[in-house]
């Protein structure tokens, strides 16, 4: 059986052989006919089942053949029986998928050629076979049926199997556009992160030059903090380097790529601005909470950004205020402004701020960021959930 559905013209073969051989054996009996089975029978058995071979290509064409042959059969007045090739052939018109697209001619053609087939069958004898023409319709008729259902069951696999590849494509399509957002959201941290380090540096180097001949112990911590962050810099570069190559490597102990800082590493932010002479006072209200890595990771790369401002465009002591509510994370970041913002090249519609809104608006929050009586104050408030969904 699996060679024959390999090899269909062996298959076609082997159905017109079947045929032929089936219509020999009833053609053969006796049953009061005119004519018993001889040479010319055979011949006419041959034209009515060896046109199927060719049913893939024409099957309303090998119908119309085999069903000349067997109304001739009938018109000659030889043994009655099932049209076992007609048969076969309406099978195959039924189970054909181009037949849907034509069906009603389709119909036409096999009721034109069964009305031709009965009316030759009532010639050769003196009263109306009723019983061999009836069974002859049902024959048709259940071959129509038949037929008919293979071609939808067919054309359902065939749906199932076209949706699964859309699905399959849907889901390589998401997946890349996920990779990308990945990669955006990667750059952006990089962008962030040696942002922050270089103004860190930046103001430290400036205090170790001024103080080098007066306080050169102020002048040790300046260094030492330069290398702790350009140390911790250089690893977080590293990190997200890893992620974005495509046979970036593991980097965590278990194999897995370890996630970017959160809300937990604030005080170790706040102490490393503390350290480069930035006065910051830090407060935390209502009860803490585990956040979701996204809301978690925009937090704390907002107050990153928020006190990289305020270092460089501020002046004054920095208050910085974490409040856990009901369903949201507020942050608020304010310092006094030492200039006007067009004088200074402040924050207020820069990059940085930009960064940060597109950052809340990922998770369904937003940025207030403006002067304020003389401060400069970012306030985001950050959902709980994505969309800001209970």
């Amino acid at each position: 059986m699996r060679r024959l559905a390999r090899a269909p013209g062996l298959a076609d073969g082997a159905v017109a052989l079947a045929a032929f051989g089936l219509t020999l054996v009833l053609l053969g009996g006796h049953g009061g006919a005119r004519h018993s089975l001889d040479p010319l029978g055979g011949l006419l058995a041959a034209v009515a089942c060896f046109p199927l071979l060719a049913r893939r290509r024409s099957p309303l064409g090998v119908l119309a053949v085999t069903t000349a042959a067997s109304t001739a059969l009938n018109g000659l007045g030889y043994q009655l029986g099932p049209p076992v090739g007609p048969t076969l052939a309406v099978f195959f018109v039924a189970a054909d998928p181009r037949t849907l697209r034509h069906i009603r001619e389709a119909g036409l053609v096999v009721i034109g050629l069964l009305a031709i087939h009965v009316a030759a069958t009532t010639i050769p004898h003196a009263g109306f076979p009723t019983s061999a023409i009836l069974f002859a319709t049902l024959v048709w008729g259940s071959a129509w049926l038949v037929g008919d259902q293979v071609r939808q069951r067919r054309q359902r696999l065939a749906d199932l199997e076209e949706r699964a590849v859309r699905a399959e494509r849907d889901t390589a399509r998401e997946r890349r556009l996920a990779a990308a957002e990945e990669r955006t959201r990667i750059a952006r941290d990089l962008h962030d992160s040696a942002a922050h380090a270089i103004n860190v540096i930046l103001v430290q180097a400036g205090a170790a030059r001024l103080l080098q001949d007066r306080e050169p112990e102020l002048v040790r911590t300046a260094l030492s903090t330069i290398e702790d962050v350009a140390r911790e810099t250089i690893g977080e570069i590293d990190h997200l380097i890893r992620t974005l190559r495509e046979d970036g490597g593991p980097t965590g102990p278990s194999g897995a790529i370890e996630p970017p800082v959160g809300l937990a590493g604030v005080e170790t932010l706040a102490g490393r601005h503390r350290a480069a002479g930035q006065a910051i006072e830090l407060r935390v209200d209502g009860r803490r909470r585990g956040l979701a890595p996204g809301v978690d990771q925009a937090a704390y790369r907002i107050l990153q950004e928020s006190l990289t401002n305020a270092a460089r465009h501020g002046s004054g002591a920095t208050d910085v205020e974490i409040a856990y509510g009901e369903t949201e994370l507020c942050l608020r970041v304010t310092n006094p402004a030492a200039v006007a913002p067009a004088a200074s090249g402040a924050p207020a519609d820069g990059h940085g701020v930009l960064g940060m809104r597109e950052r809340a608006a990922l998770l369904g929050g937003t940025i207030e960021a403006g002067r304020i009586d003389g401060a400069f104050r970012v306030v985001a408030r950050l959902p709980y959930v994505a969309g800001g969904e209970p």
